[in-house]
């Protein structure tokens, strides 16, 4: 097979982004390497027949994280990739959602974009280098498709907005903006940021717009110069002539009905005989056998749909009423408890309208943090949420197979949305993990989520920097009609233009997650949304504290005590000992755990507050270093004839000379004390090798460690101290025996 290899490149940010395409996969529909940096990246998008019966447009997006890209093996048994990890699954989410609405409407051939990582060098992302390489793929592609697209991240690194920046730089970033759209406009946006005010991330939602116009053109390029002829597509539209008879023998009832009740309980009933019936009829029709052509029922389900759809539409943009009967900024009513479930570790409840999520909070040690086995810099995280949507929640029954691609996409947003608040580790070093149930759903359960866990970390004694509260936000255009709603619910959200969704605190911005099925969204609308979710967030807010206004001050007594403090890299080592042996003894011992990280940080954790800070004692003891004029308790390990050695610090011993024994003249060591005995002594002196010179006469005398030392210095000179007992026949110091050696009064 002849290859013809083509390269291309576009600058964006002063970084080539270089595109080639003819060198792999030739038999796949369109194939494409994009590369920055040393992080390559391929692509491949092939479209296969109509799968008959379908009702929805069979795409699937993903994104396979090698770990040969990275220069790394696997973990696990089998040492190969098996299911994605988190942060692929976010990926494929991320670039199917800026895909999916550029397909013709009603599609049915099955297409797959398949994305596989060749290098990372560990510095440039790979995420919408995703979205760039699937859009030249399905444009140089036999596939109907109405791109292109492109995608940028940008960040807010030293108050400055940047496009396309490292992971280095974004360490110290303030904003993970990541945004992808057409030539004409934003059609996706993913975003965690640390309190970003609303003009601010404004600003920056457009300049990442404007960031990837480049690439656009250059894959037109490439698409005029290289790109196959498009198939036509098999697509299932619904006869206009139906659509236009069912409109007319149900609009009427159904604006009626969605006059009539504001609530949709009270609807549901009404508007599920009104479609029955008219199911009814045309299965009726097509039963009779007569001269009319049979009627495709899936059709008529929607064209009912698209009924529905327009009349609700409508109302909100020419009559200003939504289905629930609010105004365009009004929220449903709200509600936040705490303290629910028994012996969690904190645990509260939200609810917005019908929407109501519980979310429960775990404090953990730091050997509970989650290890991350992908290509990303970042190899653990201490901070986890999990959400989960169970069919209950909207009235339905269906199989619990685990978490799917939206409940992972809907659990890491509401993690963004608290990431930046959470404390440091030095501050509270335990490893948290949230859990959103969601109970019942009419719209916005992520933002449910948000809400539910603020309270719940709260709950638990979680010092939050600030509380965080999250919002939905909708549009519904017609024409040159806008109305941008305010806590859209269920119905709002699948008959609308755009879910755009809003996290933060009173300070800021800390989340957006934003879909867009229209093209055109002014920066006057995009500002007008932002502005009306901030106004609802502050609501939130009010109610959240309200409801739980501070942490905590004690955490739950069925949580673990834990405890965090620093030594120094170098002595690691002796606290962990040969083979561990000395933590080990201090877990067994204390019934701890001990945690010890590569900078020296330590975590120790119990069940019991005093076993944890014996254990944190026996370790700084481990690890202090002896200081002239400290005075220590010791146990003497040898005798020699000129004097005593004791371990007065773990692992550490000086020399008390026979000199120093006592305040009366010593004539021989094992008279004045033997091997296991513990005295009092105080450092006095530390040559340059490290050899220590302990004083007990210094103690028993109250010397300080200026006198100590002179007097040291002058009984060396003397051959030592000669004094005998003292005239009263008492000697000083008392009984040689006694536990503290301290003196008779």
């Amino acid at each position: 097979m002849t290859m013809d290899i083509r390269e291309y490149r576009c600058a964006v940010a002063g970084k080539d982004i270089i595109i080639e395409t003819g060198r792999l996969a030739q038999q796949a529909g369109g194939a494409v390497t994009v590369r920055m940096g040393d992080s390559m990246l391929f692509c491949s998008a092939t479209m296969g027949s109509p799968r008959p019966g379908l009702d929805f447009f069979p795409l699937s997006v993903d994104y396979e994280e090698k770990m040969y890209a990275g220069g790394r093996v696997p973990g696990g048994f089998f040492r190969r990739e098996g299911r994605p990890s988190e942060g692929a699954i976010l990926t494929s989410r991320v670039i199917d959602r800026t895909l999916r609405p550029l397909f013709p409407k009603n599609m049915r051939n099955e297409v797959q974009v398949i994305l596989i990582s060749l290098s990372h060098d560990q510095e440039h992302h790979i995420d919408m280098l995703g979205i760039i390489a699937a859009s030249t793929a399905l444009m140089i592609s036999d596939i109907p498709w109405n791109g292109p697209v492109a995608g940028a991240r940008v960040g807010l690194v030293a108050g400055e907005l940047k496009v396309n920046p490292t992971y280095s730089e974004m360490a110290e970033s303030a904003l993970d903006l990541r945004v992808s759209g057409t030539a004409d406009a934003i059609n996706m946006v993913e975003c965690n940021a640390d309190q970003v005010d609303e003009d601010t991330m404004l600003e920056a939602l457009f300049l990442a717009h404007e960031s990837v116009a480049g690439v656009i053109a250059l894959q037109r390029q490439i698409r005029s110069e290289i790109g196959k002829e498009k198939q036509e597509p098999s697509v299932d539209d619904i006869d206009a002539g139906l659509q236009a008879e069912v409109a007319g023998k149900v609009e009427a009832e159904v604006r009626e009905i969605m006059t009539r009740y504001a609530d949709r309980a009270g609807r549901r009933e009404p508007l599920k005989q009104l479609e029955d019936a008219l199911l009814a009829e045309y299965s009726a029709r097509n039963d009779s056998g007569g001269d009319e052509v049979n009627v495709n029922l899936k059709h008529v389900e929607r064209a009912w749909d698209a009924v529905v759809k327009n009349v609700v539409r409508s109302r909100i943009v020419n009559d200003g009423v939504r289905p629930d009967g609010r105004g365009y900024t009004a929220m449903r009513p709200l509600s936040a408890d705490v303290g629910l479930v028994p012996r969690v570790h904190g645990s509260g409840i939200f609810m917005r309208g019908e929407t109501q999520v519980l979310t429960i909070a775990t404090l953990g040690t730091p050997r509970d943090s989650q290890f991350l086995d992908g290509l990303s810099p970042e190899d653990d995280k201490r901070y986890m949420h999990h959400y989960n949507f169970p069919p209950y929640s909207t009235g339905e029954t269906y199989p619990l197979r685990g978490p799917r691609r939206r409940e992972v996409g809907h659990g890491a947003l509401a993690e963004k949305a608290l990431l930046a608040m959470m404390p440091s580790e030095e501050q509270f070093p335990y490893v948290l993990r949230l859990v959103s149930e969601v109970m019942s759903s009419n719209g916005s359960t992520s933002m449910a989520s948000v809400c539910g866990s603020t309270l719940a970390l709260l709950d638990a004694g979680v010092p939050i920097k600030n509380p965080v509260g999250g919002i939905a936000m909708g549009l519904i255009k017609e024409g040159d009609k806008v109305a941008v709603l305010t806590d859209i619910q269920g119905m709002e959200d699948h008959l609308g233009d755009m879910d755009f969704k809003v996290a933060g605190t009173a300070e800021g911005i800390t989340a957006l997650q934003m879909d867009i099925k229209i093209a055109g969204v002014t920066r006057d609308t995009m500002r007008q949304a932002l502005a009306q979710a901030r106004d609802a967030r502050l609501e939130i807010l009010d109610v959240i504290t309200a409801a739980m206004p501070a942490p905590r001050e004690t955490l739950s007594d069925f949580a673990p005590r834990m405890e965090s403090f620093r030594i120094a890299v170098d002595k690691i080592g002796t606290v962990i000992g040969p083979g561990g042996k000395n933590v080990r003894a201090l877990q067994d011992d204390h019934s701890v755990k001990v945690d010890i990280q590569e900078d020296g940080l330590v975590y120790v954790a119990g069940e019991s507050g005093a076993e944890v800070d014996k254990a944190i004692e026996k370790i700084r003891a481990m690890v202090e270093d002896p200081e002239i004029g400290q005075i220590y308790t010791g146990r003497v390990t040898r005798t020699e004839n000129y004097g005593a050695f004791v371990e007065f610090l773990p692992g550490t011993e000086g020399m008390v000379h026979v000199s120093q024994l006592a305040d009366y003249h010593v004539k021989s060591v094992e008279d004045e004390v033997s091997v296991g005995d513990e005295i009092m002594i105080m450092v006095i002196n530390i040559d340059p090798t490290g050899r220590v010179r302990l004083s007990r006469q210094a103690v028993l005398e109250g010397w300080d460690a200026e006198e100590a030392m002179r007097r040291d210095a002058a009984g060396s000179r003397r051959g030592g101290d000669r004094r005998g007992p003292r005239r009263d026949g008492n000697r000083r110091g008392g009984d040689r025996r006694s536990g503290d050696r301290g003196r008779r009064n």
